[in-house]
């Protein structure tokens, strides 16, 4: 699973969150949707991308979001 957050230009109604697979909904004060959660793949991303397209909305960016299990823990050293 990876973590994910998707911006688009335009307000996506919060209902439409099981349509976007139970992605969190987020309007901006600058009148921007931010989507954010758990995508299974690349190929489950391009899907969502997909259905934004379909609705119409600009999208305006993907940026992956870091996982509390990728962040480096208290203790964890590397020494490679």
């Amino acid at each position: 699973m990876q973590q994910v957050e998707i911006r688009v230009k335009g307000q996506i109604d919060e209902r439409w969150s099981e349509w976007f697979d139970g992605l969190t909904i987020i309007h901006t004060a600058e009148g921007e949707t931010m989507l954010t959660g758990s995508v299974m793949d690349q190929s489950a991303l391009y899907g969502l991308i997909g259905r934004l397209r379909d609705l119409g909305l600009p999208l305006l960016s993907v940026n992956p979001s870091e996982t509390m299990s990728e962040s480096p823990q208290v203790g964890d050293t590397d020494s490679g």
